[in-house]
């Protein structure tokens, strides 16, 4: 009989013991959530050490968010934190958007930061506007250059202030995309302007011109201002195309020139060769001549008088074309 009752004693004092144990660990968070008005179950508690819940995260986030006013129940921080997200930032978040009457709800908080962007930038964003620098100083380029009508580059450089628009934050576009869309909606308004000197004389002219396009739309961000912080003249880019051109005709029509010139130098050739193939016709021509004067002395068409005074012909012709400059070598012809 004592033996059993020891045993019992025992098993009671284990159980004390494990009681103890339980109450000194979660005491502290129980009791300062209990004082702040923000009460957790010692259930919530020790359900939070099975689940693998970092329990002072969410006792003290309850608490800060309890305290600003906001009826966050444990059950709701538990299932974002074990969602992956970053509950005391969201609670930060929370806080300050109620402070600054921005309207913003816990599922919409956590949507966005489960969505991977930092809610606590964009609220910051929403009461304090950033500027963003167009192009972007670590960008491969510092400066926007376009072109005027008149062909003068014109480099500009803008400051775009926004402001988070918390509500297209989730899948709005980044400022990637405002700094794209402001770009082209500046090298667009320089590209009508009929003269670079316009654009210098006024250059607020671009800022309204590119603000009344809406470059916001779809993203997450609202466009205060677009500010033209700098804008420098650059190259003649139209005389610079002007020359290439210039030069590009030059060399085309001296390739025509010089096509032609070959075209003359063949032809050139080709009379060259028939001449002298005219020439051999004519020597051999001339060859058959003395076989028909010796062919008609055998007929007797001819006598030695004819022959004579064909002699004689020739002979005063051959004189005659050497006081002219003539050949000096007489043709063939004679037998």
């Amino acid at each position: 009989m004592e033996t059993w009752l020891i045993a019992v004693l025992v098993v009671v004092g284990l159980v004390v013991l494990g009681v103890l144990a339980v109450v000194a660990n979660f005491a502290s968070l129980y009791i300062q959530a209990l004082v702040s008005g923000a009460k957790v179950g010692f259930t919530d508690l020790i359900g939070m050490r099975f689940r693998k819940v970092d329990q002072r995260v969410v006792v003290l986030s309850r608490i800060r968010a309890v305290r600003a006013g906001l009826d966050i129940s444990t059950s709701a921080l538990e299932t974002h934190y074990l969602s992956g997200g970053r509950v005391q930032q969201v609670i930060t978040s929370l806080i300050s958007a109620q402070k600054a009457k921005i309207p913003l709800t816990w599922d919409m908080a956590t949507a966005i930061d489960l969505a991977g962007r930092d809610i606590l930038d964009a609220v910051n964003t929403s009461v304090n506007p950033k500027v963003i620098d167009c192009p972007a100083q670590n960008g491969p380029r510092s400066t926007i250059d376009a072109v005027a009508q008149d062909g003068i580059q014109l480099k500009a450089k803008a400051r775009v202030t926004v402001r988070t628009n918390i509500s297209r934050l989730v899948g709005g576009a980044t400022e990637e995309t405002i700094i794209a869309r402001v770009g082209e909606g500046i090298v667009t308004t320089i590209g009508s302007a009929k003269s670079h000197k316009q654009v210098l004389e006024n250059p607020d002219n671009i800022s309204k011109t590119v603000m009344q396009k809406g470059l916001d739309a779809g993203t997450a961000f609202e466009i205060l201002s677009i500010d033209i912080a700098d804008i420098d003249v650059g190259e003649n880019i139209g005389a610079q195309l002007q020359q290439a051109q210039a030069e590009a005709d030059k060399k085309r029509f001296q390739a025509e020139a010089e096509k032609r010139r070959a075209l003359a130098l063949a032809l050139e050739q080709e009379n060259k060769a028939k001449i002298e193939e005219n020439k051999a016709l004519v020597v051999l021509a001339e060859a058959d001549i003395p076989r028909a004067i010796a062919e008609s002395f055998r007929t007797g068409n001819i006598g030695i008088m004819d022959y004579y005074k064909l002699r004689n012909l020739q002979a005063d012709t051959q004189m005659r074309t050497n006081i002219a400059g003539g050949n000096e070598q007489g043709r063939p012809g004679t037998p």
